[in-house]
Formats: C-alpha cells, structure tokens, sequence
C-alpha cells in the first residue's frame, strides 16, 4: 500500500454519499486506501459506511465508540493505515479529498511534509487564521501559517517519530511544528475551501465557540513549547 487517506467522521451521514463519490478517484488506484473513522457518532454513518466495503475492496473502517476528540480520531485511523506514505482531511466536504491526490504530487520522500493552504473562506476566518499564525510563529518561534489547512500528507517514517500526539484540533498544529522542527522540507499548495453542504461544525459554530478554540490552543501551545523545544 503506498498512500492511505483518513478522513474522521463524527455525525456525517448526509455527507458521505457524497464524501464517497469524491472518493472515487482516489480509491482508483488500488496502492491507495482510505480509512474512514466513525469517530463516535451517534446517528446512522456506521450503517452507511459498512455499505460502502463491499464496493471498494481498499476502503477500511474503524469504530470508534466515545468520541474523545477530533485528533484521536485521526491517530486511531493512522495506526490503522497500512500505507508508506500517510495523511488526513475533513469528512465535511469543505475540502475536497481529491485534493489529497494533488498533494501525493509535491511528496518527494520520506522528509517532505504537504500540507493544503486554504482559499475562498469567509473574512473573518481568514483574519482569525492570520492572528493564530503570527501567535504561534512568535510562540514556538518558527514560522507557521494556515496552520487547520487540510490535506495534510507526511511519511510514516515521520509518523512513527511522534510522542504524545495531542487528541483534539491541536494535532494540526503538533504534526506541522514537528515537521518544521525535525527540519523537513514543507510544501503548501493551494485548496479552495467551500461551504459545508449538511449540518454544521463542531467548533466553528460562533464568536464563542472561537475562543474557546482560542483557548484550547493556547494552553496546548505553550505545553508544546515546554515539551519540545
């Protein structure tokens, strides 16, 4: 298996019919496969998902039963990938998992680390992007930006390096400051960002939700300086 694509699905079942239609040409390539992480939801995506395996004989499913948090999911479908060549995106169709397979372009070898930058978002989001990536770049004092952006695609050589991964949104922030610390070679390239088609984000709701977000992130910000620099 060279590349594996998670994608973390928390209450996404109007969602992945399309999510599996977009999927298709990454399923394509039989080298590939996509692991799909029922992340603890509570409506009908397991019987969804389960309908899809005996379409794609490269399409794995992992249960998880408690959702503890976005990152868990997407560290319980990497240790479940079986590819050379790993990463993740979104179930929620504002990114596009097709544009996994542009990333797969820029992978050059185990010490290239690819990761989306986002057009296309509302202003407000993209101010509070601007103001957490001038935060964390004088914070961890290297230079980050657009640090949610997906896809996000890296080698398991890499992978397997990571210590105490966090299990929130904070994993975006870990797995690019590490690459940036461990020196490896970061390629951004752009991904339009939509609007999300069913339900609605699980942070991203409000002004509130954001600092809470905020929050979050600051505390793991400064435990990530202590723990790694």
């Amino acid at each position: 298996m060279n590349f594996s694509l998670v994608i973390p699905c928390f209450n996404e079942a109007n969602n992945l019919p399309i999510l599996m239609e977009k999927c298709k040409k990454v399923l394509e390539n039989k080298d590939n496969e996509i692991v799909l992480v029922d992340n603890g939801s509570t409506d009908n995506s397991e019987s969804i998902l389960k309908a899809y395996l005996n379409i794609y004989p490269n399409l794995k499913i992992v249960k998880i039963e408690n959702n503890i948090g976005y990152g868990n999911g997407i560290l319980k479908g990497l240790k479940a990938a079986k590819g050379t060549f790993l990463g993740w995106t979104h179930a929620d169709l504002q990114t596009n998992p097709e544009d996994a397979l542009k990333g797969l372009e820029f992978l050059k070898n185990d010490h290239t680390f690819v990761k989306g930058r986002r057009y296309g978002r509302p202003l407000f989001d993209r101010i509070f992007t601007v103001f957490m990536s001038i935060f964390e770049t004088i914070l961890l004092g290297k230079r980050l930006s657009d640090i949610n952006a997906q896809p996000t695609i890296f080698s398991r050589k890499f992978f397997e390096t990571w210590e105490n991964p966090p299990n929130d949104f904070s994993l975006d922030l870990f797995a690019y400051y590490f690459a940036k610390k461990n020196k490896l070679s970061i390629v951004r390239f752009p991904v339009f960002f939509g609007k999300r088609l069913h339900g609605i984000s699980h942070w991203n709701i409000d002004f509130r939700s954001k600092l809470k977000f905020i929050n979050r992130t600051i505390k793991y910000s400064f435990k990530l300086r202590i723990n790694l620099q």
